[in-house]
């Protein structure tokens, strides 16, 4: 098959780093594949070896008209069998941009239960009928768009995220290493990655923490992403006013967050929302036991391996961070193995792959 994957970016965000395992898997099968990113180049994107094709949009009625017509020629000279988009913006160009391209079977993925507000469902909603297939990363997700008719119950399918088992796998040496060049000694270190913005909520995880260290003197904190500048000045002066001090580490964008991972004992999430968070994903597959706000589809994730407590609140999610701390080394590393598991039988990135080119051909057929 010819498979183009549509995105906003290559950005280092949850949703281009699950789009270009895919991608990357479906070439290795033996399938064509393109990327096109409607954004320039990004200053941080995630690498490929696969050819990308930037539309170089710009926010301007010219540059939006550029790309459109930039993008309905490169669809018409690849014959693409399937274009795949991600996320609201290139989910709306691929659905114009398909419909006088030849055609080929658009599919959407919805990765957030909250993409933007009314307007946002209404372009859903109005781009439908130009969409084969739209897909959710979770079932909170496609309950949410469906409820307020973004899309159409039977034409929504879920299909979660998925993660490389062999990247993200335990290691023991890579630990202690890691603890010991940064001085970690006999902390409890916690750890909290993705981009420092609104829908991560790190100011509840702060105020958390800050009871969490009242308690518990050895813990520590350490957040793994970047974000606006105006985000990282609010953050750090929240972080100030709380007394968190050195106990508070922002390690800004990171590649390296497997070994991030084994080097803490716990994982933690105070989102106010998501879809199916990979990072998450990621801390259960290295055996980290997870404490989460209960937000999208987190619970479908977790399923019982892990702590859940409501979002927006820091004391439960404190309480919950105790509760962890208190439990006997050998009951977490229990329920650090048994969240592996649940990521080895339900979100292998190899089987998943294996359900999305099924689910190609049964469209292209």
């Amino acid at each position: 098959m010819r498979i183009v994957y549509m995105l906003a970016s290559l950005g280092v965000g949850g949703t281009e780093k699950q789009a270009l395992a895919l991608a990357g898997r479906m070439a290795g099968r033996g399938h064509t594949v393109t990327l096109v990113t409607l954004l320039p180049q990004a200053s941080e994107e995630w690498p490929t070896a696969l050819p990308v094709i930037r539309l170089n949009l710009h926010k301007n009625p010219f540059s939006l008209m550029a790309a459109f017509l930039h993008a309905r020629h490169i669809l018409l000279e690849l014959q693409p069998d399937i274009v795949h988009s991600h996320s609201f913006h290139a989910n709306i160009f691929a659905r114009l941009v398909g419909a006088v391209a030849g055609r080929p079977a658009v599919i959407s993925t919805i990765h957030n239960v909250y993409e933007g507000g009314w307007l946002r469902m209404l372009a859903y909603r109005l781009t439908d009928g130009l969409c084969t297939r739209t897909t959710a990363v979770s079932q909170a997700v496609a309950e949410r768009f469906v409820k307020f008719r973004a899309v159409r119950t039977p034409e929504c399918t879920v299909v979660p995220n998925a993660i490389d088992l062999d990247e993200f796998k335990p290691d023991r040496t890579r630990r202690a290493s890691t603890r010991a060049s940064v001085g970690a000694g006999n902390q409890f270190v916690w750890l909290a990655a993705g981009r420092i913005s609104a829908a991560k909520d790190y100011s509840n995880l702060l105020r958390a923490f800050a009871r969490v260290l009242s308690e518990r003197p050895d813990a520590r904190l350490w957040i793994a992403g970047q974000g606006s500048e105006e985000d990282e000045v609010r953050l750090h002066a929240l972080a100030g006013n709380l007394g968190l001090g050195r106990c508070m580490q922002c390690l800004g964008l990171r590649r390296d967050l497997p070994a991030l991972l084994d080097a803490a004992d716990g994982f933690v999430s105070s989102s106010a929302w998501e879809g199916m968070p990979l990072a998450i994903a990621e801390a259960m597959a290295m055996e980290k036991p997870v404490v989460a706000t209960n937000v999208g589809g987190v619970c479908e994730l977790v399923a019982g391996n892990g702590f859940l407590v409501p979002a927006r609140n820091p004391d439960p999610l404190a309480d919950a961070m105790l509760e962890l701390m208190r439990k006997p080394e050998a009951d977490r590393l229990a329920i650090g193995r048994a969240a592996r598991r649940r990521i080895e039988t339900g979100f292998n990135i190899e089987s998943r792959v294996g359900e999305w080119e099924t689910l190609y051909r049964s469209l292209v057929s």
